[in-house]
C-alpha cells in the first residue's frame, strides 16, 4: 500500500505539510519541535498523547496508569506543534483528530501508521464490531471510507439532525416536525422563521441554528443531500456553481440573510449552541444525539426536548452524516507503538468508551457498546428511537485530502459575509468560492504529489 512505508518524513511532504499549517494561518516552520522521551517510566510503559484538554481529564490519566500500568502524558493539541514534532523525527505517540476531515488528509502525507495489523490481533477492538462512523478513519489513497483503518472515533453524532424545544414550538403555534420522517430543508427554514423572536431591534429567540461541525463539510453534507458532491470525483475541485452545490449554498446563505439563527454575520456571544438553548433562547439547534449529554443534566429541559431527523431537501436523496468522528491516530514514526495501542484499546473499548457511552454525550462506536445509552425515562426512549432509526441513512461523505478544513473554512468566512448581507449575489459568491478554494487545493495536491 505504501511503497515508502518505512522511509523518513521526504522533504516533499515535510513542506506539504508546513505550508498546509501555514495556509490556515495556525502553523509555519518555526522551531517550535520539541522532544519526548519515550520508553519506561514509573515502572511501566509512557505514552504521549497530544489531545485537547476535553479529550483525556487528569483522572482518566489516572485511571490509566491503575487499570492498564501506562503513564500517559498529554502535550496539547496544536497543529505548529505536531508538525515540528514530526518533521523533527519525535512525533507524539497518539495524537486526537476529527475523522471526518483529518482522516485523508493526513494519510495522503503518508504520516500515519496502518492500524489494520493491530486490529486484526486485538480482543478488545474487533472489526465486526465496528461501527461503520469508523469507515470515515479510511483511506485507499484516493478516497476516504476505503482502504486501511488510521484511527478510530471514540463516540459520534449524526450531525445533521436536529433537537428541538417543544415548549417555543408550541409558544410560537408552529407544529411539531415528526418523529421518524425528515422535514425538508426549506420546512426548516420557513418553521425558524416563524420561530424566531426579536424585541426592541434584538434578537431574543433564534428560531434555529444550523452550522454543522464545520462549514466546508457542511456544505459537502448539504450538496449530497440534493443528490451531488461538493468536490470533483478526483477531489482535486469544489464547484458549487453545480445545481446541486448551488442549491445547497443558497440555502446555507438565505439561513444567514434570514438572521433566524447564529452565523458569521450574527455570532451567538456564547459561541456554541448548548447555553443558548439551555436558557429557552433557541427553539432548534442543528446538534446532533451528543447534546443529549447537556440535555439530559438539565431536568426541565430534557422532557420538553426532542431530536428530530436529517433534513432533506425536495427532490434530493436521505443522507444523515457525521461530520465529525473525533477520535485518536498513531503517527508512522511514533516511538512507543504497542504501549500506544494498549492506551487505544483501552481509551476505545474498556473503561473509558463505557463511560462516555452510558453518558449520552454520543453514540458509541463500538456496536456491542449501544445497549449503555440511556434510555431510563421516556424522554431518552424516546431520542434513542428517533437515533436507532436514524442509523441506517448514516453515510460516509468523502472530504478532500488536500487542504485542511481549518483553512477551507478561513477562506469561506472571507468571502460570504457580503452575500449574508446582501451585497453580493449567491451565484457570484459560487464562483468566488471556486476561485480561492481551488487555488488551495491545486496547492495541496502539488504538495502530495
Amino acid at each position: 500500500m505504501h511503497p515508502r512505508a518505512g522511509a523518513s518524513l521526504s522533504r516533499r511532504r515535510f513542506l506539504a505539510l508546513s505550508a498546509a499549517g501555514a495556509a490556515t494561518g495556525t502553523a509555519s516552520l518555526s522551531g517550535c519541535a520539541m522532544q519526548v522521551s519515550s520508553g519506561v517510566g514509573g515502572g511501566g510503559e509512557t505514552v504521549t498523547m497530544m489531545a485537547k484538554p476535553d479529550d483525556i481529564s487528569p483522572e482518566l490519566i489516572r485511571q490509566a496508569r491503575k487499570d492498564i500500568g501506562v503513564k500517559i502524558v498529554t502535550v496539547r493539541y496544536d497543529i505548529t506543534k505536531l508538525i515540528g514534532m514530526m518533521t523533527n523525527g519525535a512525533p507524539p505517540d497518539l495524537v486526537r483528530g476529527v475523522g471526518a476531515t483529518d482522516a485523508p488528509y493526513f494519510a495522503a502525507r503518508d504520516v500515519m501508521e496502518d492500524l489494520d495489523p493491530y486490529f486484526a490481533r486485538s480482543t478488545v477492538l474487533k472489526s465486526g464490531d465496528l461501527d461503520p462512523v469508523n469507515d470515515l478513519w479510511r483511506y485507499d489513497g484516493r478516497t476516504q471510507g476505503r482502504g486501511p483503518r488510521y484511527g478510530m472515533a471514540k463516540d459520534f453524532s449524526q450531525d445533521s439532525m436536529f433537537w428541538y424545544n417543544t415548549a417555543l414550538f408550541d409558544k410560537a403555534g408552529v407544529g411539531h416536525p415528526p418523529e421518524t420522517e425528515p422535514v425538508t430543508y426549506e420546512e426548516w427554514l420557513e418553521n425558524a422563521k416563524r420561530l424566531t423572536r426579536r424585541r426592541n431591534g434584538q434578537t431574543i429567540v433564534f428560531g434555529g441554528s444550523y452550522n454543522g461541525v464545520l462549514t466546508p463539510n457542511l456544505l459537502a453534507s448539504l450538496t449530497a443531500a440534493a443528490g451531488g458532491n461538493l468536490f470533483s470525483d478526483d477531489f482535486s475541485r469544489v464547484d458549487f456553481t453545480t445545481p446541486e452545490a448551488r442549491k445547497a449554498l443558497n440555502w446555507y446563505i438565505e439561513y444567514g440573510r434570514a438572521k433566524v439563527g447564529p452565523s458569521i454575520v450574527q455570532p451567538d456571544p456564547n459561541t456554541w449552541d448548548g447555553p443558548t438553548f439551555q436558557a429557552n433562547r433557541m427553539a432548534m439547534s442543528n446538534s446532533g444525539y451528543w447534546l443529549g449529554g447537556l440535555i439530559n443534566s438539565d431536568k426541565k429541559l430534557a422532557p420538553l426536548s426532542r431530536l428530530a431527523p436529517a433534513p432533506v431537501f425536495e427532490g434530493g436523496q436521505r443522507v444523515s452524516p457525521c461530520q465529525a468522528g473525533t477520535g485518536l491516530w498513531m503517527p508512522k514514526k511514533a516511538k512507543n507503538k504497542d504501549a500506544a495501542w494498549r492506551v487505544f484499546e483501552w481509551f476505545f473499548g474498556e473503561g473509558p468508551a463505557r463511560a462516555r457511552a452510558s453518558g449520552g454525550w454520543g453514540i458509541p462506536t463500538l456496536k456491542s457498546l449501544r445497549p449503555l445509552m440511556p434510555a431510563q425515562e421516556d424522554y431518552q426512549k424516546r431520542v434513542l428511537k428517533v437515533q436507532n432509526a436514524e442509523l441506517k441513512h448514516f453515510s460516509v461523505i468523502a472530504f478532500t485530502p488536500y487542504a485542511s478544513v481549518d483553512s477551507l473554512y478561513a477562506l469561506f468566512n472571507q468571502e460570504a459575509p457580503a452575500a449574508m448581507k446582501g451585497h453580493l449575489s449567491v451565484d457570484a459568491l459560487a464562483g468566488r468560492l471556486n476561485s480561492v478554494m481551488n487555488e488551495q487545493l491545486k496547492r495541496g495536491k502539488e504538495q502530495v504529489g
